[in-house]
């Protein structure tokens, strides 16, 4: 009776970049010839049997001679007992893979599992290169608390959060909060499951950036080597779920390709080997025993040296360093704006190579296309503009309360206020609405100038006469002095303005809008002042600082100076502004 491993067959899924529209690597399934044998729920019981399924599937996938990184399944408890996956690391090694192309997919049951000894093994197989994925989360047993501490490089969602993503807005608000997490420690969000061009709008909607599904490609005894991407439909209205923005601009590994490896020893014939063989590669990267880029080939640029007269000859049976450059690279943390400052800084006849992408120890993990990242960039410039607002050219309010939850999710102090004119339907009344238009924009332009040079402040403008502010708590005196302590005018009509904030330590408020609850008392206070006035206040309190207006205190010599100067009274200037 032949060995029940030998009746075992694999099926490769494609796993797709939902930035660039390509495989970014290939999971290879476990299927047993007899259909009533739950391959998963056995290996489970045997970890020596859970790692030899994951080296034949390792080899099986070289049969498929693809240069697509794998995702392995594994089980935890087998990682736990780090000893038992020595057959998989000899798999690796025999089919001349590299570690760093190879992510381990780690699946439950987890409550069961020794954390300590998971924890040691994970951190021992990153040494060695892997890439640590953590599968199914979302329906299995994984306490978000081991999830943190094991800060994946992947985390993927369970097929079960992609089933009326679309329309479900508990669903919605799990995914965010697991990309939020991601982002936290440095990984990407993966989902299972995706089968309709719906599921698919609103996976890309809620920030996910590695999807399965068959709607991309079924699960295939041939590898896939391209997938259905279908036109981005919108999310039904009411069930449309806020879009990811990355503060800094999209994450280099969002545009994560797979990159073409070879040793620093390969002579010129076998990169032209390659890249001959292997259309689709834009150019190869030659590395170090570790992994560490050395040298950068230019696919049209070799070819054409070899193409020349005596080209082969000369070079054919010669290192290929010989014809190489030296690389291009960033840190797996970068963005696509990092990208772009590498290319601008080097050669403008490279404009065009490929930017290979390191992890903290300088291996490779992929590359990235200059068109992806333009593409990106020039995308996430439309979607900021259309969020501007048309009169003061800056964010409306979901840009501020976005940072507003990020500060509260990091445990950060932050000041919350809420700026706008004094009587300014009678402003417009009086002087006009063009008066009062370009008063809103002289308004907005200051508010852009001062927080120009604070870094850690955040402006948006409402609408109408309402801004917001967002800074730290010691970064206010700045925006007070350029707003309140001028004289402003809409046309000949001298008007005030009012501020009002709201000082959040880390604790007192839960979101955004417990924040701007906070925050309205604060405002009304504030316009109960006359002339310009501002109100500061804390959560959950009553007691109110007036810090400009009629009952402003002004503080002692030594008070003042322990406040940096942020308690002064109102002065007024002598220039008006318009």
């Amino acid at each position: 009776m032949p060995a029940w491993t030998d009746q075992l067959r694999f099926a490769f899924q494609p796993v797709v970049n939902l930035a660039t529209g390509s495989v970014a690597a290939l999971e290879p399934l476990a299927r047993h010839e007899d259909g009533d044998v739950d391959v998963l729920t056995c290996a489970r019981r045997a970890p020596d049997l859970d790692a030899e399924v994951a080296a034949l599937a390792v080899r099986a996938a070289a049969e498929q001679e693809t240069l697509l990184p794998l995702h392995v399944n594994v089980c935890a408890g087998t990682v736990a007992q780090r000893p038992e996956l020595m057959p998989l690391g000899k798999a690796v090694r025999d089919v001349g893979r590299r570690p760093w192309e190879i992510t381990l997919d780690l699946v439950g049951p987890f409550t069961e599992v020794p954390e300590r000894e998971l924890r040691a093994a994970v951190a021992g197989l990153r040494d060695e290169g892997y890439r640590i994925c953590v599968d199914g989360v979302g329906d299995g047993d994984l306490p978000l608390r081991l999830l943190g501490e094991l800060a994946p490089d992947l985390v993927k969602l369970d097929r079960s959060l992609c089933v009326r993503l679309e329309r479900d807005p508990g669903r919605q608000a799990a995914v965010a909060a697991m990309r939020q997490l991601c982002e936290r420690v440095g990984g990407l969000l993966a989902i299972e499951g995706v089968e309709t061009e719906r599921q698919y709008a609103a996976v890309r909607e809620a920030g996910v950036q590695l999807a399965q599904g068959h709607l991309f490609a079924p699960p295939s005894r041939r590898a896939a080597a391209e997938v259905y991407l279908p036109v981005p439909q919108p999310a039904p209205v009411g069930g449309r779920p806020a879009p990811y923005r990355p503060p800094s601009g999209p994450p280099v590994a969002q545009f994560l390709q797979p990159a073409a490896l070879l040793p620093m020893s390969a002579s010129a014939d076998a990169v032209r080997n390659h890249l001959t063989g292997s259309p689709e590669v834009s150019g190869v990267l030659l590395v170090d025993a570790d992994g560490v880029p050395v040298r950068a080939i230019h696919r049209d640029r070799f070819l054409l040296s070899l193409s020349g007269r005596y080209g082969h000859a000369l070079y054919a049976d010669r290192p290929a360093l010989r014809l190489a450059d030296r690389p291009r690279t960033v840190g797996v943390d970068a963005t696509a704006w990092q990208v772009l400052d590498v290319i601008a800084d080097g050669e403008r006849a490279r404009t065009g190579d490929d930017v290979a992408v390191v992890d903290e120890r300088g291996r490779c993990i992929g590359v990235v296309h200059l068109a992806d990242i333009l593409r990106a960039l020039a995308e996430s410039r439309v979607e900021e503009a259309a969020r501007l607002n048309p009169l003061t050219r800056l964010p409306g309010s979901d840009a501020v309360n976005g940072e507003v939850d990020r500060r509260i999710a990091e445990g950060r102090e932050f000041a919350l206020s809420w700026l706008d004119v004094d009587g300014f339907k009678q402003v417009n009344d009086g002087a006009g609405f063009a008066a009062g238009d370009e008063l809103i924009r002289a308004v907005g332009r200051t508010l852009a100038e001062v927080a120009a040079a604070e870094p850690a402040s955040r402006v948006g403008h409402i609408g109408g006469d309402d801004f917001l502010v967002l800074a730290e708590p010691d970064g206010l005196e700045p925006f007070a002095a350029a707003l309140l302590d001028v004289a402003w005018a809409a046309g000949a009509m001298p008007v005030t303005l009012s501020l009002a904030t709201v000082v959040c330590p880390p604790g007192s408020v839960t979101g955004h809008g417990a924040a701007a609850a906070a925050l309205a008392p604060l405002k009304k206070a504030a316009k109960e002042l006359p002339g310009a006035s501002w109100v500061v206040g804390r959560p959950g309190t009553e007691r109110t600082e007036v810090r400009r207006g009629a009952d402003a205190r002004v503080p002692a010599p030594a008070e003042a100076a322990d406040r940096a100067g942020a308690g002064s009274g109102a002065e007024t200037g002598s220039g008006a502004r318009p």
